[in-house]
């Protein structure tokens, strides 16, 4: 134990997404105690989903019985500070202030605020897959679709914080005019739902991998699909040559969608990493989000 912190010292870390939001309270040592999760409602927008988010944070942080000492937030996009670039799956998130926001509503001076994936990158590092790794690769595949690099045992953001947006990959045989996020826009959880819909399939994007276990239309367009996700973690692996390759969020834990991607890699590599399903569920970017606080 650090036993330079009071044993009641807590940690808050808050993880926001596209479909869901995840608020856990840590020990004074990082770790989690207790958490919740809320649907983020997007289409009511960034705000409601922000209060909604830090006033459960309040109530746990009392029901812990601790004193609230340094929070971490995990959000999508390019923070910055007095806005945040390329969020586009929650209306309104582009305007958010969110360290001055968790100021003012939880009255706590330390904050640190991070790209979700990088904050998953930042958990497999400290307590995941990536304690043994380097460089290592994490690939995000949730509501949306993102990677992040580490490299000597920390996480790569970039010169403005935008290492790893292969969301906005381009694809098809046209260059857009403007960057758009194509690839999120071929393959993602939101894809592979609105695929769902087209098909006539119940459940989303469950239901679409679970149908295309069997030969036939259904396989077809999800193979598709993972092809043109494949081509570009190639053209990452290239660029990095990952000891592992990390992958975490919902649609990762669907084991045909993996099987695919590995078979993708592997034919396609000189040098394939090894590729795992991260330990943590769909919890990595809330546990990053506990060591951010930790490291505020």
């Amino acid at each position: 134990m650090n036993l330079e912190a009071p044993a009641d010292r807590r940690l808050l870390g808050i993880d926001f997404g596209g479909t869901k939001m995840a608020i856990g309270i840590g020990d004074a040592d990082g770790r989690l105690l207790v958490s919740e999760r809320l649907p983020t409602l997007a289409a009511r927008g960034a705000r409601q989903a922000l209060d909604r988010a830090l006033d459960l944070a309040q109530k746990l942080v009392t029901d812990t019985g601790g004193t609230l000492y340094a929070v971490g937030i995990a959000s999508p996009g390019v923070i910055r500070e007095d806005g945040i670039d390329l969020a586009p799956n929650v209306p309104g998130w582009e305007h958010l202030r969110l360290a001055e926001a968790v100021r003012d509503h939880l009255g706590v001076s330390r904050v640190r605020v991070a790209n979700d994936l990088n904050a998953a990158a930042l958990a497999e590092l400290h307590r995941g897959a990536l304690r043994d790794a380097d460089p290592g690769l994490v690939i995000g595949l949730g509501t949306g679709v993102a990677t992040a690099v580490t490299v000597n045992g920390a996480v790569v953001p970039g010169y403005r914080g935008a290492a790893g947006e292969i969301a906005y990959a381009v694809t098809g045989p046209n260059w857009p005019a403007s960057p758009e996020p194509l690839l999120e826009t071929d393959f993602s959880g939101r894809a592979l739902d609105e695929l769902a819909d087209r098909l006539a399939l119940p459940d989303g994007a469950a239901g679409l991998c679970a149908a295309a276990a069997s030969p036939g239309p259904v396989r077809d367009a999800l193979v598709a699909r993972v092809d043109e996700l494949a081509r570009h973690v190639v053209t990452c692996c290239l660029l990095l040559d990952p000891q592992r390759l990390v992958l975490v969020g919902g649609v990762a834990r669907d084991d045909l969608v993996r099987e695919l991607l590995i078979d993708r890699l592997s034919h396609a590599l000189p040098y394939p990493p090894e590729v795992v399903l991260s330990d943590f569920a769909q919890d990595a970017a809330l546990l990053g989000s506990i060591t951010l606080a930790a490291q505020a």
